[in-house]
């Protein structure tokens, strides 16, 4: 796997495109939403405007970082055989999807704690209220967009159709599991619809986890929802994820 992972790395590096948007993107968008947050009232959501955006953007890493790279990255790999290679070696089948994924993970996490650094460097942020429901989001996040990257790569024909297939999971993340605005402020069915989006569960761990304020039932509605959500997305690469091209 650590070879796998290597190798992997050094293909992520020369994809200039895959890997500005895995490394770049979540630290440019939080910079556009924090003009937004002018016309946010936040206090009324028990929030501050670092308690919103550090939740924030680390749901854009995961979305960008691990969610849509992962995707390309099965996808060009199952067309260029590479996966059907690796398969009929000693490699078991996690094992070739987890050493695949450990770069763009690496990313992630990487980009986890500059962020957290930098927010706490800049917008003298407090320290986190409940820093175990923190790093449960954050795990919860990365398995799940794993996870959601290997179902989406098992409908997408090419790496140029990928782009195309990323995009419902990814719009919908951002603008309703609440990274670009935060749920509490939405009209009150929408925002039950909200708290029933993939990564609503992971991002409002980290928010809670960064506030303290999370009561108990939130929480345990958080864990349901990410971990219904992060076994059906296991269940579906078991079900339909594909290991060579059909032709």
């Amino acid at each position: 796997m650590t070879s796998l992972a290597r190798a992997e790395l050094t293909l992520l590096v020369r994809s200039k495109g895959t890997l500005f948007a895995a490394v770049v993107i979540p630290f440019i968008l939080p910079l556009s939403v924090h003009s937004v947050t002018k016309t946010m009232d936040l206090e009324s959501a028990g929030l501050s405007v670092g308690t919103f955006l550090l939740p924030s953007a680390i749901g854009m890493a995961l979305v960008f970082a691990v969610y849509m790279a992962l995707t390309a990255i099965y996808v060009a790999r199952r067309e260029e055989l590479v996966l059907k290679r690796l398969r009929v070696g000693e490699l078991r089948d996690l094992e070739i999807l987890g050493g695949s994924a450990l770069p763009a993970v690496t990313i992630a996490l990487l980009q986890t704690v500059l962020l957290t650094v930098g927010f706490y460097a800049l917008l003298d942020v407090e320290a986190p209220g409940a820093p175990h429901l923190a790093v449960l989001g954050l795990l919860l996040g990365i398995v799940l967009c794993a996870a959601a990257g290997a179902v989406t790569a098992a409908f997408s024909q090419s790496v140029e159709s990928a782009q195309v297939t990323v995009m419902p999971m990814m719009m919908v993340s951002l603008l309703g599991s609440g990274i670009t605005f935060p749920l509490e402020l939405l009209p009150d069915n929408l925002a039950r619809i909200g708290e029933l989006l993939p990564l609503s569960g992971p991002i409002t761990l980290l928010r809670g986890g960064m506030t303290g304020d999370l009561s108990g039932g939130e929480t345990l509605t958080a864990l349901v929802t990410a971990g219904v959500w992060t076994a059906l997305s296991l269940y579906g690469v078991r079900r339909w994820f594909r290991w060579e091209p059909r032709r």
